[in-house]
């Protein structure tokens, strides 16, 4: 295992000049030794590239990385002896799940006690023990897949375990399953894990540090509640929840703050001196709230959702150039508002986040 250092950026194109050039912008972060982290954001965002540099398939255009203090720029996988489980089952369709299990290890010259031992280990954590003696050949996808990912733990010398959405093939019943699985075998294999998804389900459940990216830049590194809570990004607020935050234009004026056309007391001294800003709130955050209340603003509700342990409500607020779409999640307990009806609903309070040029302030 090892803690890894990267201060770069890659461009796929010689010469960049612009962002856009860029897959990568430049980065500097770190993963620390036997820390499990995710690497989360839409298709095209830069993040299978960022996983392919750290284990060698990709070499940075700019800076470099390191294993321990050593410069591993330059090294290939092997090298830096990381073990990679891709999106489709990578194993020997003759052989059996034991044979596949203990293949990295027969490769590494272990002794074969040892090599039986782990491979016992290993199929037990994924529920394989009784599929041993059997060819992968006859085996469903999804079956194959747990191969891939015993080949990838079944070493214990390794620096790193990267997984590049390696559930993409597994039955949605079973990635539960298998996802439960994996924090438990990082939790009793102290692996170093880095595991890239679009599906903030898969990081977040996964993951102590989820690294949040766009565009090719990593835009917030934290825990699920540090990106739930405070997301320093107006990005992470939208991709992160079901449905993502709300936002809504805000000003700074000498009364207040004014959102959706409504005046309303600045919760903190700082925002009246701001001229145009965003306020994010989260939908599980909004409530009903009395007429008139302080910090809530008057919407028509354009529609009711329920969705089974909750309702989703949507409300249009302001009008003109000021006008939104604000959602709410509230309990199926309260008393549901109808299509057209005006509510009014709290946005400002201890929960609220408050953005300039998409940058979360303090």
């Amino acid at each position: 295992m090892a803690r890894i250092e990267l201060d770069l950026a890659h461009a796929y194109r010689p010469n960049p000049q612009r962002d856009e050039d860029y897959a990568l912008l430049p980065l500097k972060m770190s993963f620390e030794d036997g820390g499990a982290y995710a690497l989360l954001g839409p298709s095209g965002c830069g993040k299978t590239t960022l996983l392919n540099i750290v284990s060698g398939l990709v070499t940075p255009s700019q800076g470099g990385l390191s294993f321990d203090g050593r410069d591993v720029t330059r090294l290939s996988p092997q090298q830096r002896n990381i073990a990679q489980v891709f999106q489709f089952p990578v194993i020997y369709d003759t052989m059996t799940v034991a044979e596949n299990l203990a293949f990295p290890l027969r490769n590494r010259g272990v002794p074969a006690d040892r090599i039986k031992q782990r491979v016992a280990q290993v199929a037990e954590m994924l529920d394989m023990s009784g599929q041993l003696g059997m060819r992968a050949a006859g085996l469903a996808a999804d079956a194959k897949q747990k191969i891939s990912l015993g080949r990838g733990l079944v070493r214990e010398d390794v620096s790193a375990v990267l997984f590049d959405e390696p559930l993409t093939v597994i039955d949605p019943h079973l990635k539960w399953q298998l996802r439960r699985k994996l924090k438990q075998i990082h939790h009793e294999l102290k692996l170093t894990l880095i595991y890239v998804t679009h599906d903030q389900v898969e990081a977040l459940t996964f993951a102590q540090q989820v690294v949040v990216m766009t565009r090719g830049r990593a835009v917030q590194i934290g825990t699920a509640s540090e990106l739930f809570e405070r997301p320093s990004h107006t990005f992470v607020g939208n991709f992160i929840g079901s449905p993502g935050m709300n936002f809504l234009a805000a000003r700074g004026a000498a009364e207040g703050i004014e959102v959706a056309g409504r005046m309303l007391a600045a919760p903190k001294a700082a925002l009246s001196s701001l001229g145009a800003f965003t306020l994010g709130v989260r939908p599980e955050y909004v409530r009903i709230a009395p007429p008139n209340e302080a910090g809530a603003v008057p919407g028509v509700v354009t529609q009711a959702q329920d969705i089974g342990t909750y309702w989703l409500v949507t409300a249009r607020v302001g009008s003109g150039a000021n006008e939104s779409l604000l959602r709410a999640r509230l309990s199926p307990e309260q008393s549901i508002p109808q299509v057209g009806e005006t509510v009014w609903l709290s946005v400002v309070g201890e929960h609220t986040c408050y953005y300039v040029n998409e940058e979360l302030i303090a």
